[in-house]
C-alpha cells in the first residue's frame, strides 16, 4: 500500500453532466467508469464534486453511493454562478496539494480550459495531474496541458447511445431483381475492408511514434528503456494516448505486437513484467539501407547524383511499406544522413540545385 499513488479526485459536475448530455445523444453522466478507471491507477484517498446540486437532484444518490463528497455551490445570476464553482474547486485543489503531502496524483475532471492554470500549479508542485472530459466538449488547450488525459466518451464502461438520423418516408417502388439485388450487395462490400485499411495505418503510424520514442530515450539516456518508461514518455507526448484506441488490451499486448513486426526488440527487464525495448541493432535498417543505395545508384546513373527531393517516393514505389520511422528516424533526411554515416551513400548540400544530392558508395 506504501508504494500505491494517493489520488485526489476534483469534479467539475455541470461540465461532465451537461457535456455528455449535449453531445453524447442526450446520455446521463455515470460515476463508475471513471471509479473504475482510477482504481487501476492508484488509491482514491479524496472524492469531491462541485455544482448547484439543485439542477442535478437526481445524480445526488448516484454519486453519494460512489462516495464523493458533493460542495454546494448556491445558485447565482448569469456566469457568476459557474465561475464561482470553478476557484473553489481550484482553491480546494490547490490547497489540498500543499497540506496533503501523500498526495501524489490529481484528477481533474472536466473540459473548461480555465483550469489549465490550476494544472500547471499542480505540476509546478511536483503532482501527477490525469484530466477527464468529454471529447467534444473538451478545449484543446487542456490535454497537453496533463500527465495524462482520459476521454470520458472512451472510458470501458460508457455506453454511447446510437445516433438516430432522420430519415424521410421512402415513396413505394417496385421490388428488384434478384439479379440487381444481388449488385448492390456487391457494391456495399467494400466499406468493411476500408474501414480494415484504416485501422492497419493507424498502427502503421503508431508503430512509427514508438519507434521514434525509443530512438530519443536511447539517444538521451544512453541507458536501457523499459516499457514503462517508454509508456510514461508516450503519454508526455499526447496524454490521450490509450493502447485500446488500436485494438490492443494491454500496452504488453502492443509491444508484443511490435516485436512480430520487427519494429522494437524486447529483452528481459530489471522487474517482472516490465520488459526491456530496444530497436533492431540489424535487419529492417540494414534492408532500408541497401534499399536506399540501389534506388540511388538507378537514379544516379553512371556518374551523376540523385536529389534527395522526391527520393522518398522512389523508394516507396521500390518498396510501398517503406517507412524511416518505423526504423526511428524522425525524418527522411535522418535517415539518409544515418546511411552517410553508415558508408551506404555520399550526401552533400548542392547550392547550385538547393537540395541535398546522394551519391552511391561502393559496398
Amino acid at each position: 500500500m506504501d508504494h500505491e499513488d494517493r489520488i485526489a479526485l476534483f469534479l467539475d459536475y455541470e461540465n461532465l453532466a451537461l457535456g455528455a448530455r449535449d453531445h453524447r445523444g442526450g446520455m446521463a453522466f455515470d460515476f463508475r467508469p471513471i471509479a473504475d478507471a482510477l482504481a487501476e491507477r492508484g488509491r482514491v484517498v479524496v472524492r469531491r464534486a462541485y455544482a448547484d446540486w439543485s439542477y442535478f437532484d437526481e445524480d445526488r444518490r448516484m454519486l453519494t453511493r460512489s462516495h464523493v463528497e458533493l460542495i454546494e455551490i448556491p445558485q447565482r445570476m448569469g456566469a457568476s454562478r459557474k465561475n464561482a464553482a470553478d476557484i473553489k474547486m481550484a482553491v480546494d485543489a490547490v490547497e489540498l496539494a500543499f497540506e496533503r503531502d501523500y498526495i501524489s496524483t490529481f484528477v481533474i475532471c472536466t473540459g473548461d480550459s480555465d483550469f489549465t492554470p490550476l494544472v500547471h500549479k499542480l505540476r509546478e508542485l511536483n503532482k501527477r495531474v490525469i484530466g477527464v472530459g468529454v471529447e467534444k466538449s473538451t478545449s484543446a488547450l487542456l490535454p497537453p496541458a496533463c500527465d495524462e488525459f482520459l476521454y470520458y466518451d472512451r472510458l470501458e464502461g460508457v455506453d454511447i447511445p446510437p445516433t438516430r438520423a432522420r430519415r424521410a418516408r421512402p415513396a413505394r417502388v417496385p421490388s428488384p431483381e434478384p439479379q440487381q439485388v444481388e449488385q448492390e450487395q456487391v457494391e456495399q462490400e467494400p466499406e468493411p475492408q476500408a474501414a480494415v485499411e484504416e485501422g492497419v495505418r493507424d498502427v502503421d503510424t503508431l508503430a512509427g511514434l514508438v519507434a521514434q520514442t525509443v530512438a530519443g530515450l536511447q539517444g538521451s539516456s544512453g541507458g536501457e528503456v523499459t516499457a514503462s518508461t517508454l509508456k510514461r514518455t508516450l503519454l508526455r507526448k499526447d496524454p490521450t494516448f490509450t493502447e485500446s484506441d488500436y485494438g490492443f488490451r494491454t500496452f504488453g499486448e502492443l509491444l508484443r505486437h511490435l516485436a512480430k513486426q520487427n519494429v522494437v526488440e524486447l529483452a528481459e527487464g530489471p522487474a517482472k513484467g516490465d520488459p526491456e525495448v530496444s530497436l533492431p541493432e540489424h535487419g529492417d535498417r540494414e534492408e532500408a539501407f541497401g534499399l536506399l543505395r540501389a534506388v540511388v545508384q538507378d537514379l544516379a546513373g553512371a556518374d551523376g547524383a540523385a536529389a534527395l527531393s522526391g527520393l522518398k517516393n522512389q523508394l516507396r514505389r521500390a518498396r510501398p511499406d517503406f517507412s524511416e520511422k518505423k526504423l526511428g528516424y524522425r525524418s527522411f533526411l535522418q535517415f539518409c544522413k544515418a546511411a552517410a554515416t553508415s558508408g551506404v551513400v555520399h550526401l552533400e548540400w548542392n547550392a547550385d540545385a538547393d537540395d541535398y544530392l546522394l551519391t552511391p558508395q561502393a559496398s
